[in-house]
């Protein structure tokens, strides 16, 4: 909602200037330069990315708008699923929770937390380090190297569509200069022509430029730069998987390994203990003033 407001304050203002100070040809033409500038854009991001990183690029611009997914109830979901997993591992071993892992989309656990059984990257990343876990409990396992690798790859991953976008937005002013060039030539094989006529045509290549350079600074780039921020966001709830996972194969206390996470969030994404508390049953309760056994 906040990146709305200021989209259409840009667009308002820029529109009611043009609108003040141009012509008729200029809003005649105003279609066909869009449609030029914006579809020759389109095009050098087809062409310069992956199909599966123009398509992600194209669908950071509403993901900007909209903000990242996870909130604060989400982060005690998977706080308290986390807890839950790994106290029942140290109760019963890892076959206590076998099913959870190897089958994800019919354990309770899971679909009693349809986003986070929704989002394939945050539900692999734990069945996986789980499975790995359970295979070498006891000795070292690649646990956390996994879990290292897997973040950074996703990290990787979802960064270049924001570079796409960013690509994108460089490259707007260029094809701005492109479609004014294409301008002039149309107003050069009209030259001689009255000042009358020429001046309307002078104007509207002239308004290629404009165009090329509002979009690129003035929407793309900005909702490319915001792009960037929500996808750090998001990778907020990866890195908070392999917090509490890592600290707990090393052999720390589920419930100080969750504490451990739930301290290092943001102030605005932070559950407290009694949120986490109230979404578990059955689960060993976090620490209070108390010495935590080893897992």
């Amino acid at each position: 909602m906040f990146q709305l407001i200021g989209l259409v304050m840009v667009v308002v203002l820029i529109a009611g200037a043009l609108a003040f100070t141009g012509s008729p040809a200029l809003f005649s033409a105003l279609p066909f330069e869009l449609a030029l500038i914006g579809g020759a854009g389109v095009g050098t991001l087809v062409i310069g990315n992956s199909p599966r990183v123009a398509g992600d690029a194209l669908a950071g611009i509403p993901k900007a708008m909209r903000g990242a997914k996870w909130k604060r109830e989400d982060y005690s979901d998977l706080l308290s699923g986390l807890n839950d997993l790994m106290s029942r591992a140290r109760r019963g071993g890892m076959i206590a929770i076998e099913a959870d892992i190897e089958t994800p989309e019919t354990s309770g656990l899971f679909t009693s937390r349809p986003r986070l059984l929704a989002d394939r990257a945050a539900t692999s990343l734990i069945t996986d380090s789980l499975r790995l876990h359970a295979l070498n409990p006891g000795g070292k396992s690649p646990v956390a190297a996994h879990l290292e690798d897997a973040v950074a790859s996703a990290a990787q991953t979802r960064h270049r569509a924001v570079g796409a976008l960013n690509s994108l937005a460089d490259a707007l002013p260029a094809l701005g200069i492109v479609a004014a060039v294409l301008g002039i030539i149309k107003t050069m094989s009209q030259i001689d022509q009255s000042p009358d006529v020429l001046g309307p045509m002078i104007a509207t290549a002239l308004l290629g430029t404009f165009l090329g350079v509002f979009l690129a600074y003035g929407l793309v780039g900005p909702l490319a730069a915001r792009f960037g921020q929500v996808v750090d966001e998001e990778m907020q709830y990866l890195e908070t998987i392999k917090t509490v996972i890592t600290a707990w194969h090393e052999g720390i206390a589920p419930a100080t390994a969750v504490e451990l996470a739930r301290a290092g969030l943001p102030v605005h994404l932070r559950p407290s203990v009694e949120d986490i508390d109230g979404t578990q049953a059955n689960v060993e309760p976090f620490p209070v003033r108390r010495r935590d056994r080893v897992a």
